[in-house]
């Protein structure tokens, strides 16, 4: 497989704004945190449809483990193409993060996953780029995010249903300035004893290029 599956504290308004798929309902949702009257973050969602698109730094994209045993997201990653740290614990997962800018809005979102049905999915995405990678040199891939598939497994308690994304490079665009309008791609933990790899921080709305239709 291409992508090799086998620390600061910060602010809620540092960290990167999300994109989530549900593997189980097929839902596309947007994550947003949203400063209120008084002062505190709150998590603001919002279904996307079908049929968006978006930017992705495949390029400086990480693999390694995630975990939600605490309740937060624990990641542990390295840049792809570097050597996989050591699993964790029991609770961690295989998992990917990237991060991307949908087509139409002015700055970057982090998007993870650890449900296998969507890591073959991104692996092949992943060869897929790689394929084109060279015709296409100084340029980042647009990807379309069809209508999700319905992903039939047997189990001992009888068939179980789970959704898996529908992903594909449709176009290359030049980097949009966007895409680093939240600073530099965080550094990968490169063995299990370093600090786990920080949240793709964001830098303040100014810094943020204007809105519009991207791709």
């Amino acid at each position: 497989m291409a992508l090799g599956f086998s620390t600061e504290a910060r602010s809620s308004g540092d960290i990167l704004p999300i994109i989530k798929f549900d593997a189980k309902g097929g839902d596309w949702i947007k994550q947003d945190r949203v400063q209120g009257a008084d002062g505190t973050w709150q998590k603001n969602e919002e279904d996307i449809s079908p049929g968006f698109k978006f930017a992705a730094d495949l390029d400086n994209m990480e693999v390694g483990w995630l975990s939600f045993a605490s309740g937060a997201p624990d990641f542990h990653m390295v840049r792809i193409g570097d050597a996989m740290v050591a699993k964790p614990s029991e609770e961690h997962k295989q998992a990917f993060r990237m991060r991307i800018v949908i087509s139409g809005e002015s700055g970057p979102r982090e998007f993870s996953h650890s449900a296998k049905t969507v890591l073959r999915v991104v692996d092949k995405l992943h060869d897929q780029f790689m394929a084109e990678r060279s015709a296409n040199a100084g340029k980042i891939p647009v990807i379309e995010a069809g209508t999700p598939e319905t992903i039939k497994m047997q189990s001992p308690q009888g068939e179980l249903r789970f959704k898996a994304p529908v992903l594909s490079i449709v176009n290359w665009v030049d980097r949009p300035a966007a895409m680093d309008a939240a600073g530099s791609t965080p550094a990968p933990q490169e063995h299990a004893s370093a600090p786990v790899a920080p949240p793709m921080a964001a830098t303040p709305p100014a810094a943020v290029s204007a809105g519009g239709d991207l791709f």
